[in-house]
């Protein structure tokens, strides 16, 4: 049983790869195409377009982080079992946390004024 486990492993690593890689794209551009739409930064076919779209993946995943420290904190919190220097930690990791959100929602603000300015002044 161990050795069949081991054989099914082994073909999943080795070999699978090697067959999913075998299949030939449709689209032979490799994504060299004049428009940005075939890079998959959204649907734009403009540089402003692709710029806000990078901007949003890139606050987005300052978001996650936030949002990831703040339960942190929140964990710490639970796990704190009443002592008053994890608990201030524990509260001080939530207050940076809510900040960071704060910030990259002001920048997110700022960032999506900026580029609907710079749309509406080049169009």
């Amino acid at each position: 049983m161990f050795a069949w486990v081991i054989g099914v492993g082994m073909f999943a690593i080795l070999v699978a790869p090697v067959t999913a890689d075998a299949a030939v794209p449709a689209d032979t551009s490799f994504g060299l195409t004049s428009s940005f739409t075939s890079v998959g930064l959204g649907q734009t076919s403009d540089l402003k377009g692709s710029i806000a779209s990078i901007i949003n993946i890139i606050l987005g995943f300052l978001g996650i982080v936030a949002v990831i420290i703040i339960l942190a904190g929140g964990f710490k919190w639970m796990t704190a079992g009443g002592n008053e220097d994890k608990v201030a930690e524990a509260r001080q990791m939530i207050i940076q946390g809510i900040i960071g959100l704060v910030i990259i929602f002001a920048a997110w603000a700022i960032a999506s004024f900026v580029v609907g300015q710079l749309g509406a002044a080049t169009a």
